[in-house]
């Protein structure tokens, strides 16, 4: 486990200029506000935003910057010129910035793109804010492996997870019987499917209580993040897809319930903000003390719970699926969900057309239980030969299939 904070913490941010690198630049500089020296960035990293990337380097007065995109290692030069702070390109210059010494790595690349480098962060035994999906759902098994053997520390970012975290400060032990995340059920959540087939992207994109990028607010619409969100909370936490549940809670002020086996119910409660979460890893195992947004419960009244219809939005029934089947089928669901987002949003396919889209994908690869435990080489060759055959399916998305029930 992660030793107490110490005065002073040393932070690496891969994915600097994203909403979560954002966030988590916002409340550093805000602590350090008020405790000088709280926190010392070694390194920030982006995928191409060379100004965004030197803004916040100049901002958190981080030693290095990292950037993906080689082309754009002269502006960031040119930005930070006189700065002292050193610069570096290519994908390898992220995972070289991942192996740089630091107590906590903000893991907040988007996309398999993330993988690697938080893969590098692991294997040198660092505490990991997880905020990257793919890692858990694409290579779930082969991370916590890896972190297991490294002694690194996993500390959930994402707030449902980060609350069951909050609530067991580990993994499940033979006390818990249940782990249920809440879902605010997303834009459509009281429409139709008739309405739901003609759904446009600014519908989609428009989520009722939380402020996204537009690929998470899609998931969110076809509660696809939930059912992701399931296969991740599995890894995190070594539970069974038996022992995991989703309910709709409209208010997104729960965010997670766990029921131990004597009948006690513990949930986590805050407000629907990403800083949330962000601020109680970065301090982790302490709190940290900031201008946090509060809760007036006899303001909000009543919260309300309800099951989630999978008739309606048959994404999270295929991640139940994919969650129970194991194997390979998680990173084929996460690759080909990917795709198809990316073509709904392109106007190339229609809102429905997602989960019709990942059940073709998912049907074409019926051995994947078999391999429970593919090395990282196997999972992104798996992960392309699934974005291949959803493409695939997109082309051919004239042909009716069937909703999962």
């Amino acid at each position: 486990m992660m030793a107490p904070a110490s005065k002073l913490r040393t932070v690496t941010i891969l994915g600097a200029t994203g909403s979560v690198g954002t966030s988590t630049a916002n409340l550093i500089m805000e602590a350090n506000a008020t405790e000088p020296g709280r926190f010392d960035v070694v390194a920030v990293t982006a995928l191409r935003n060379a100004r965004g990337l030197a803004e916040q380097a100049r901002r958190l007065k981080a030693h290095h910057a990292a950037i993906a995109d080689e082309g754009a290692l002269g502006e960031l030069r040119e930005r930070l010129a006189g700065t002292g702070i050193t610069t570096s390109a290519g994908l390898q210059a992220i995972n070289e910035a991942a192996a740089m010494p630091s107590d906590l790595v903000m893991a907040a690349i988007v996309g398999t793109a993330g993988l690697e480098p938080a893969l590098t962060a692991v294997r040198r035994g660092a505490a990991i804010a997880l905020a990257n999906k793919e890692c858990l759902v694409t290579a779930g098994h082969a991370f916590m492996a890896q972190a297991r053997a490294s002694g690194a520390t996993i500390l959930p970012v994402d707030s449902e997870h980060n609350a069951v975290f909050q609530i067991l400060d580990g993994p499940a032990n033979s006390e818990v019987a249940t782990v249920t995340l809440t879902a605010s059920g997303g834009p459509f959540r009281d429409w139709d499917l008739r309405r739901m087939a003609c759904a446009t992207i600014k519908e989609a994109c428009a989520h009722p209580n939380w402020a996204m990028g537009a690929k998470i607010s899609v998931d969110s619409a076809t509660l696809m993040n939930k059912g992701l969100e399931l296969i991740e909370a599995a890894h995190l936490f070594a539970l069974t897809h038996e022992q995991l549940g989703v309910v709709i809670h409209r208010q997104s002020l729960v965010h997670a319930l766990i029921e131990f086996v004597d009948g006690s119910i513990h949930a986590q409660m805050g407000a629907a903000d990403m800083r949330l979460p962000i601020a109680h890893v970065l301090a982790y195992p302490e709190r940290l003390r900031w201008r946090a947004p509060k809760l007036n419960l006899a303001q909000i009244g009543s919260l309300t719970f309800e099951a989630p219809d999978l008739s309606r939005f048959p994404a999270l029934a295929l991640a139940q699926a994919c969650l129970r089947q194991g194997g390979g089928y998680p990173t084929i669901l996460n690759a080909a969900n990917e795709v198809a987002v990316e073509a709904f949003l392109n106007g190339q396919l229609p809102f429905l057309g997602v989960a019709e889209v990942c059940e073709r994908v998912l049907n074409g690869f019926p051995h994947m239980a078999q391999s429970d435990h593919l090395d990282l080489a196997a999972i992104l060759a798996l992960d392309l030969e699934a974005r291949h055959a959803a493409r695939s399916a997109i082309a051919q998305s004239s042909t009716p299939i069937s909703h999962i029930h």
